[in-house]
């Protein structure tokens, strides 16, 4: 009767040892996110891609196709994809939007892999997000009309569908939608926090809310409501990624003929330029630089500071895949 017992025994200690594999894997990825999360916030996305690329090399799961995936626990899977999700957003914030698109397609099929609905609907927002900035804004709504699901969705996340629909419609050319949409967005988000909001739901803030209530105004030019609002959120503390809203608020200033305002931001600005770790903000910097320098009437003094801004820009990130 014992003679069996060792090769039981011995597959014990051996799926135990798998186990603990699996744990330890799901911790070091789970502690990459955090990482990751934590450089992005506080010093961009650019100074956050070497080691998004460290990820990649660390767990080698994240270039493997999803079938050979089939036989790791639906919490590995799961955290890999969160991963995936953190590095696609680095990858966009840092400019380089085709590799962002291939880790956006990953933590999708990663999160269908392990049924993460919470994760595939963040890949989602984010991707249309992608789509909005590149000029796919029909692609960018209907990526964003699949986030919704069967039963109606917490607030929070309720007002960032909306929020992306707003950019998208507004970019379209569309004039009264952008403007209930947003609306819209506000009256969800006031409905306030639930049980039912993902982990993820953090960063969706009075500020966010208020900048990109700002943001879509400034896109249909009603300068008088957008100007207040993105100087709001530009000068509220929050992520790195926010700067993106005073780069905004000095295209709305530029575009609406306030000179002094536009100078005074650019001051503000220019000796901290070097250290903007957001492609999409130095992006939005410089194409007010270039307006500047050559739109008629633009005073002598204005068009000074904007040269002085371009040459504090941050150069392009390199295009180096992860």
């Amino acid at each position: 009767m014992s003679a069996p017992a060792a090769p039981t025994a011995g597959g014990g200690r051996a799926a135990d040892d798998a186990r603990a594999q699996d744990d330890a894997r799901i911790a070091d990825a789970a502690r990459t996110i955090e990482r990751l999360v934590h450089l992005d916030a506080t010093h961009g996305a650019r100074a956050a891609v070497p080691a998004a690329r460290e990820a990649v090399r660390r767990h080698p799961e994240l270039s493997a196709g999803p079938d050979r995936l089939r036989g790791h626990s639906g919490d590995r899977i799961a955290v890999l994809a969160e991963l995936s999700e953190v590095i696609g957003w680095i990858l966009f914030d840092a400019g380089l939007h085709r590799h962002a698109h291939r880790a956006n397609a990953r933590a999708l099929a990663l999160a269908g892999l392990c049924g993460d609905r919470w994760t595939a609907r963040l890949v989602r927002l984010n991707h249309s997000m992608l789509q909005t900035h590149t000029g796919h804004a029909r692609a960018a709504l209907e990526t964003v009309s699949r986030v919704a699901g069967a039963r109606p969705l917490p607030a929070r996340v309720s007002s960032l569908v909306l929020i992306r629909q707003a950019h998208a419609t507004a970019l379209l050319g569309a004039h009264r939608e952008p403007l209930e949409l947003i609306s819209r967005a506000q009256s969800r988000f006031l409905d306030g926090v639930s049980r039912h909001d993902p982990h993820w739901a953090w960063w969706i803030d009075q500020a966010e809310l208020t900048g990109h209530q700002g943001w879509v105004l400034a896109r249909l030019r009603q300068w008088d409501r957008a100007l207040p609002l993105l100087h709001r959120a530009a000068t509220a503390p929050g992520p790195s990624y926010r700067h993106l809203f005073a780069a905004e608020l000095l295209g709305a200033l530029a575009r609406a003929g306030a000179w002094r305002e536009a100078e005074d931001l650019i001051t503000d600005l220019a000796p901290r330029a070097a250290r903007i770790g957001s492609a999409r903000t130095a992006g939005s910097l410089g194409g007010t630089v270039r307006l500047l320098r050559r739109a008629p009437r633009v005073p002598a003094g204005l068009r000074d500071a904007a040269v002085f801004l371009q040459e504090h820009l941050p150069g392009p990130e390199p295009a180096r895949t992860p």
